[in-house]
């Protein structure tokens, strides 16, 4: 399955608020659809105080007024339905906001909610009950003077964990989910899978060895007991009977120091369809990082499970910046695009991504995201990849008339969807192309994969199915490339690349899909 991520804040804003939302999503369905993706994932719109952008959640089946109304989401699926386009809601169950009914209920020990979430004593010295941290910094324990106690939270402290190691929590979050499905949905990405259960002796992480890449505390540990913990996989396999019963289709995303292996068991038969990581989000892009990616993947997930590839969400910078390495912008992102849609498993696209739109450069005084604001300038958040979508030359990219919550780089401006639909040679016209490429072959869309051995800085790999076989060739370096000693025969697609007497010459940005 090709799936194109769209982050609602930022995708099309049809009343001019300067916020993207459900009608602007609906009015760009036709443009989703002629890239030729087969579902759209929308991150979460649900009732929030948006301390956390609509991923602290207090009210599963509200849409926030910001995003529009329930009517307007009714008719995004209507739409959606009629392009045979399915549509892929964000679960966010690790964690709810605290004005979520739930927290306050548990908070004033309410309606038998008091241990729905992860609640705890402090040490007799009143600090908190281990040495636990947040993802976003500081310590994972918030001091509740109602209770008494402190609550742990994986990343703001206005998003309380939920226990899910409470029957009834598991209940309820399935309730959730089932009402979404009887709406029509096509099923869920799951955020942040790996921190929905907590380990309930509450022990201390042990300490990491290395921490020289650590932006703060939370890399200094070893998360053996505040994340990916064993009762998650039971929990799964509820979640599947549910998903099952409507044949809907379900995607984690999975985090970690483990998160290749801990997709593999998530993705085990009975559990997920399919899970993804940040394996290929971070700096290397090295064809030996690449090659060790799927054959870590490939030696973890096991059929009918299957990996899904990203290299750009609303999380991590932009591919086209973070793997440029000082090659040209434009091929660089060609290349990327179609190294994405060479792989074997699932894709998800994110929103510009089509357009090879770089990170945009977000002053200070403009940023919205807590994390980057606080560690500031060593880390600039999640901001530069959350910009909105430049549709047209006019003000703000003919997102909004609005000042928009985030500002429109200058440069996306430049790579317009409406200017690349008219050059012949844009990355908007070559996403397409490759997209149809891959639905044309069933070795592409279906096939094994098999590394290759091949020169450095190039990764090599053969994708089979039945009697058809592709010879994926792709210059990660930054040199020319020789590639020799190979079987293959005419080359069906390719840039930068040419076969020169049983050779393969990859150019800088080079890359070929050659007939096995």
């Amino acid at each position: 399955m090709i799936i194109y991520q769209v982050y609602p804040r930022s995708f099309s804003d049809s009343n001019n608020d300067g916020i993207g939302d459900l009608a602007g999503i609906e009015q760009k369905l036709s443009y989703i659809k002629s890239l030729g993706v087969d579902a759209i994932w929308i991150s979460p719109f649900f009732k929030s105080p948006m301390k956390d952008f609509g991923y602290d959640v207090s009210d599963y089946r509200a849409v926030d007024p910001i995003f529009g109304t329930m009517d307007d989401f009714k008719n995004l699926m209507k739409r959606a339905k009629a392009l045979q386009l399915g549509v892929i809601v964000d679960m966010v169950i690790s964690h709810t906001s605290e004005e979520h009914s739930w927290f306050k209920q548990s908070r004033a020990k309410q309606n038998g909610k008091s241990d729905w979430y992860l609640w705890a004593d402090p040490k007799p010295d009143g600090s908190p009950p281990n040495n636990w941290v947040s993802v976003f910094g500081g310590t994972a324990w918030r001091w509740d003077a109602e209770r008494r106690q402190y609550y742990f939270h994986s990343f703001f402290s206005s998003q309380p964990d939920l226990n899910m190691h409470n029957p009834d929590v598991q209940n309820a979050v399935l309730a959730e989910m089932d009402f979404w499905l009887d709406m029509g949905v096509s099923g869920f990405r799951f955020d942040a899978c790996n921190h929905i259960f907590q380990d309930q002796l509450l022990r201390n992480n042990p300490p990491r060895e290395d921490t020289s890449a650590a932006l703060h505390p939370y890399g200094f540990q070893l998360h053996v007991y505040d994340q990916a913990r064993p009762e998650m996989l039971p929990f799964l396999e509820r979640i599947r009977k549910l998903l099952d019963a409507y044949g809907a289709f379900s995607l984690a995303e999975v985090g970690g120091h483990d998160a290749l292996k801990l997709m593999g068991q998530y993705t085990h038969p009975g559990r997920l369809h399919s899970a993804y990581s940040f394996s290929m989000m971070g700096p290397d892009s090295s064809a030996t990082h690449v090659r060790n990616v799927i054959t870590t993947l490939e030696d973890s997930i096991r059929a009918p499970g299957a990996a899904c590839y990203a290299l750009s969400n609303h999380d991590k910078p932009r591919v086209a910046t973070r793997w440029q390495n000082g090659r040209d912008r434009d091929e660089t992102a060609k290349e990327m695009l179609a190294l994405l849609l060479a792989m074997r498993g699932d894709i998800c696209l994110y929103q510009g991504e089509e357009l090879g739109l770089p990170q945009a450069d977000v002053p200070f005084e403009r940023l919205q995201d807590p994390f980057g604001i606080t560690f500031w300038p060593k880390f600039k958040g999640r901001d530069g990849c959350r910009t909105p979508m430049p549709w047209t030359d006019a003000h703000h990219g003919g997102f909004t008339e609005a000042e928009p919550w985030l500002p429109v780089d200058p440069v996306h401006i430049d790579m317009n969807v409406e200017r690349q639909e008219e050059q012949p040679d844009s990355v908007l016209k070559f996403a397409r192309e490759v997209l149809a490429l891959r639905k044309a072959h069933p070795e592409l869309d279906k096939g094994s994969i098999q590394l290759i051995d091949a020169p450095e800085g190039v990764l090599a790999f053969s994708r089979k199915h039945e009697h058809r076989e592709m010879i994926c060739l792709f210059n990660m370096d930054v040199t020319p490339k020789k590639v020799t000693s190979m079987q293959f025969g005419e080359m069906v697609f390719g840039r930068h690349a040419r076969i020169d007497n049983r050779s393969v010459m990859l150019e800088v940005s080079g890359f070929c899909f050659l007939q096995g």
